[in-house]
């Protein structure tokens, strides 16, 4: 039987967003620089969804997403892996590193690389950084095949890296950038709680929650 969306559905759907916007990092963007798998997209953007991270852009030189967001969201290959998290997920593609470093730092972002191993920069691991000092950041994830290129690193503020401690110092994509947006977003999540406004300002008198409570 074909599904039909009715106007219960919508309401749950419009009470869900309503929900979860207090709980979203803003000015939070996860940058995936030259990805190879169509599927590895998919599922950070689950993951980057599902821990309330704004945005995401794709360094894409071979063209492989569409420019057009509405385009990507009827992709069949992305909204399959992203369990249709694309459909609620803004996403914007570049056709350079250097073209998408030119455009966050036009708004200001600072960016963050994620890399196993130190590169001659700055680096720090995972839970050893403050990610609620810039109040716009960009973390970048590299591609599967060769991580994250020189030229992001030459480009970014640091580099930060996941503890390893077995033979394999590596994670896959879906996993790292899971493991490192919820601690970048924790962060953020509990600075938003406390303050409205970046530098310790605007002190909020009863901080916001900071996680949501599992629908009964």
């Amino acid at each position: 039987m074909e599904d039909i969306e009715t106007p219960k559905s919508k309401r749950s759907v419009r009470e869900r967003a309503d929900a979860i916007k207090q709980f979203r990092c803003k000015n939070l963007i996860a940058v995936l620089e030259c990805p190879t798998d169509v599927k590895n997209i998919g599922t950070v953007i689950r993951n980057a969804n599902a821990l309330g991270v704004e945005k995401i852009y794709v360094v894409d030189p071979r063209r492989s997403l569409p420019d057009d967001w509405q385009d990507l969201r009827e992709q069949k290959s992305v909204s399959k892996t992203s369990v249709s998290a694309v459909k609620w997920t803004f996403v914007k593609r570049f056709d350079s590193t250097d073209e998408c470093f030119d455009y966050l730092e036009s708004k200001n972002f600072r960016s963050i690389v994620t890399s196993p191993h130190v590169k001659g920069k700055t680096c720090i691991f995972l839970h050893e950084g403050d990610f609620t000092v810039h109040h716009k950041l960009a973390v970048w994830f590299g591609s599967e095949a060769v991580g994250i290129s020189d030229r992001a690193v030459e480009r970014s503020d640091m580099c930060v890296s996941i503890p390893m401690f077995g033979m394999i110092e590596s994670l896959n994509l879906g996993t790292s950038s899971g493991i490192v947006l919820y601690e970048v977003t924790k962060q953020r999540r509990e600075y938003q709680s406390k303050y409205r406004w970046r530098d310790h300002r605007g002190k909020r008198e009863v901080p916001l929650p900071t996680v949501m409570t599992p629908a009964s």
